[in-house]
């Protein structure tokens, strides 16, 4: 029996919930930068019963992502995609930030937007940090959106100079995240398939985990003990939202970002962790 194609990148904790919740009887392609990760992932689902090939894939790297796409078209027409990649600001330097998060991530929309199969979908996952940042000029939202993918790391405002710090450079990927969808998923319905956004808050992963223990450690602590769920999320909790999303039930949803934060940022803009 031929099984439709999904698309998975970065073997971690969401990206496993998620493929877990929609991958049965689908063909899955697993890609992260750690084979070793990859690997690890891919054995936990192949002995939960999935059909799951890991795949060596550097997020920053087109040639790289393209490489992937080509080893998924091998099984047949890609139908679904998840992406999951990316670097926390504890983690990486801003230039990897930039790089991996904000390019990385433009450039899978748009080359997976490329050969998505009728009735297709996609999710990828930024953060609540791009809602938590000044609000940038309507043109420079624009910029964010529509500039071609080889371009986006020239734009002056995500030069050195005016980037504060790797926080600051992980807010920009992230809005740039929510911008990209929208402008990408417009050339995903001229193919029949549609492309939304998740934006977590403060999921315990490994990452979340090197967070904590990072120089910000206390203030997401305390995000979450002062939002009005009082309390991090979990990555079963991002696979509902991406289980509707990516099924019929969300058929009418394109081009959206969901945020799922425990209300951290109405708590942020309107209750005890204003500023």
């Amino acid at each position: 029996m031929k099984k439709d194609v999904m698309i998975v990148t970065g073997a971690g904790q969401i990206s496993m919930a998620i493929a877990r919740r929609i991958g049965f009887g689908k063909k899955i392609i697993l890609g992260d930068k750690s084979m070793k990760n990859c690997e690890t992932i891919a054995k936990i689902m192949n002995d939960a019963g999935y059909d799951v090939i890991p795949f060596e894939m550097d997020l920053s790297d087109r040639t790289s992502i393209q490489a992937m796409i080509r080893k998924a078209q091998e099984f047949g027409e890609i139908k679904f995609m998840v992406n999951g990649a990316g670097v926390s600001p504890s983690q990486a330097p801003v230039e990897a930030i930039l790089k991996v998060d904000l390019y990385g991530t433009a450039v899978l929309l748009e080359e997976v937007g490329k050969v998505i199969a009728e009735g297709g979908a996609g999710v990828t996952i930024s953060s609540q940090s791009g809602w938590r940042m000044p609000q940038l000029t309507p043109e420079q939202d624009r910029a964010l959106a529509m500039t071609p993918t080889e371009e986006l790391l020239s734009l002056d405002f995500l030069q050195p100079e005016n980037i504060r710090n790797t926080l600051h450079a992980y807010q920009m990927a992230k809005r740039c995240n929510e911008k990209r969808v929208m402008y990408e998923c417009v050339r995903w319905g001229e193919r029949g398939a549609r492309l939304n956004d998740i934006a977590p808050g403060i999921i315990v992963t490994p990452l979340a985990i090197d967070e904590f223990n990072g120089p910000r450690g206390d203030f997401y602590k305390n995000m979450f003990a002062k939002c009005p769920a009082g309390r991090p999320g979990t990555a079963d909790e991002m696979a509902n939202i991406a289980e509707l999303l990516m099924s019929n039930a969300g058929a009418f949803i394109t081009g959206s970002t969901f945020l799922a934060d425990g209300g951290a940022t109405a708590s942020y803009y309107y209750g005890p962790l204003q500023p």
